[in-house]
């Protein structure tokens, strides 16, 4: 994978998130909530915006960050298939935000360290953000996990449902082994020991249980998708398609 391709994974996985983040606004079990992940989903936008301006500029000739966020169909798109499933319940959220926040948090931390400048200044704000969204995550997850026999019933379930699109976070095969070598970008392979670890740590307190559940079959990074992000870009990119060049 080349650098551009790189980053394009980074911002569509980030901007993919924020726009199923975002569709809880408005839906969540309390109003405090319909807030947080507002901020979440604008924290997540703003990642990808800075993601796909990176992107875009290493082109020839260069694409602006509204050029691959709107007019990019679904087989253009490298996210995973875990931010693009449907939104489900509540406790799907959190059982995502939690994966997701906690595989970001190492991922960031340590492309702080990157040798390419832009990445190292995006992971070094972006780090801070998702550490928000992680603490977030793992507060719902223990209230939810060890409270009634209902919600410790449901979240296990989310977690179950979630869980077999987790793997597809640390798959390096789509990553050049070239870019790690120097410094630019980070094997996600080498991620999956801390994230066991914190996960176990968070399910343990909250008396859920670590699924054990085999691999989805994934491919978001070759592009291959899901019926829900068509749908999802269908909503996203309509004015923006139906108004091409159109500014206000």
């Amino acid at each position: 994978m080349t650098l551009q391709n790189y980053v394009l994974s980074l911002a569509d996985d980030a901007l993919v998130a924020a726009q199923r983040t975002g569709e809880w606004i408005a839906a969540s079990p309390q109003i405090e909530e319909d807030v947080a992940l507002g901020n979440i989903a604008l924290d997540l936008l703003g990642q990808a915006r800075s993601l796909l301006t990176y992107a875009g500029s290493l082109e020839d000739p260069a694409r602006t960050e509204d050029d691959l966020a709107y007019l990019r169909d679904a087989a253009e798109f490298r996210n995973v298939h875990l931010v693009e499933r449907p939104r489900g319940d509540f406790g799907v959220a959190m059982a995502r935000l939690l994966a997701l926040s906690t595989y970001l948090c190492e991922l960031y931390d340590r492309l702080r360290h990157s040798t390419d400048a832009t990445l190292a200044a995006v992971a070094a704000k972006a780090v801070k953000e998702v550490d928000y969204h992680r603490d977030h995550a793992t507060l719902w997850v223990l209230r939810l996990g060890d409270g009634t026999d209902e919600s410790h019933r449901r979240m296990q379930d989310a977690l179950e449902d979630e869980w077999p699109y987790v793997e597809e976070l640390f798959d390096g095969s789509y990553v050049d082994p070239a870019l790690v070598e120097q410094g630019v970008a980070v094997d996600p392979a080498t991620l999956r020991e801390p994230f066991d670890r914190r996960i176990a740590a968070v399910l343990a307190e909250a008396t859920l249980t670590v699924p054990r559940v085999p691999a989805a079959a994934t491919g978001g990074r070759r592009g291959e998708h899901t019926a829900g992000l068509v749908a999802m870009l269908e909503d996203m990119q309509g004015l923006a398609r139906a108004h091409p060049g159109a500014t206000w």
